[in-house]
């Protein structure tokens, strides 16, 4: 591990120690309407299998979003979010050993799934910039950690990278001015959130530059409509895409590649993290 690489970080007593080895988020949707059609909305016993089986396929972290972010959303009420998600985080939290992430920009949702479900993580597709940083002053109360997402929905666009590292940084700087441990804090370009084609592809091409942000990077390509453009493909057939952009996610710097389709991307990011990091890495799962 390299001086410049972040500190490892423990989320539900597992320690994840960043440029050891690729680690694997498993989305699960409680929601009707969410673009990959596995949209789980009101069967609560449905998302918790899909989350038993992805701890049994290897999956290291569970993520539950209970509004779709497609392009084109329409937004839910507070108290439907809440009621789609706090059931089934609490059952995933009882019935699975893995840390429970909790999909929400809204800062209502964020704090019933961990006052009243027992969620352990954060994930805010606006990345702390949405609602008056109460999302924010949330994860410096609690304490636990909270990815942050670049969404470049509604901006203007300049550079790739250039409104990466400044969209990013303002979102760190959010944290750090309310309290947010850095080494809690977890950064997302937001692959598919207000980027075209060509500048998601740029987005994977260049990954790396963003660990100059000194933060671990997730990325979410699973199943989106860059591959279908690419590939010509319906979503239900955006396996292989997928797995081109784990791997070369994996190759320029990611730490966690969160996706739909558990058992193939854990062998994918496996067999990535032996070429990358070498064989002992891939083994160390």
């Amino acid at each position: 591990m390299s001086a410049n690489t972040p500190a490892p970080v423990t989320i539900r007593g597992r320690r994840f120690v960043w440029g050891s080895r690729t680690y694997v988020m498993g989305v699960i949707n409680v929601t009707a309407d969410s673009f990959s059609g596995d949209g789980l909305a009101r069967d609560v016993e449905a998302a918790v299998e899909q989350g038993c089986r992805f701890e049994a396929e290897g999956a290291d972290i569970l993520d539950v979003g209970g509004e779709s972010t497609r392009p084109g959303f329409e937004p839910i009420p507070v108290e439907e979010e809440i009621r789609r998600v706090v059931p089934v985080i609490r059952r995933l939290v009882r019935e699975t050993s893995l840390p429970v992430s909790i999909d929400t920009y809204k800062a209502e949702v964020a704090e019933a799934a961990i006052r009243e479900a027992g969620a352990h993580m954060l994930n805010d597709v606006w990345g702390f910039r949405h609602d008056g940083e109460r999302m924010a002053r949330l994860a410096a109360e609690t304490g636990l950690p909270a990815v942050v997402m670049h969404n470049q929905r509604g901006r203007e666009f300049h550079d790739v990278i250039g409104d990466l590292l400044a969209g990013l940084g303002e979102s760190l700087r959010i944290a750090r001015e309310l309290g947010v441990a850095e080494e809690r804090l977890i950064v997302d370009p937001g692959f598919g959130f207000g980027w075209d084609e060509e500048q998601n592809l740029v987005m994977l091409r260049r990954l790396g530059e963003l660990r100059a942000l000194g933060r671990p990077i997730l990325i979410g390509t699973s199943r989106k409509s860059t591959i279908g453009k690419v590939l010509d493909l319906p979503v239900e057939e955006r396996l292989e895409g997928t797995a081109a952009t784990v791997a070369i996610a994996i190759a320029h710097g990611a730490d966690i590649v969160r996706v739909h389709d558990v058992q193939a991307m854990v062998r994918v990011a496996r067999m990535t993290d032996a070429i990358v990091r070498g064989v002992a890495a891939a083994a160390d799962v």
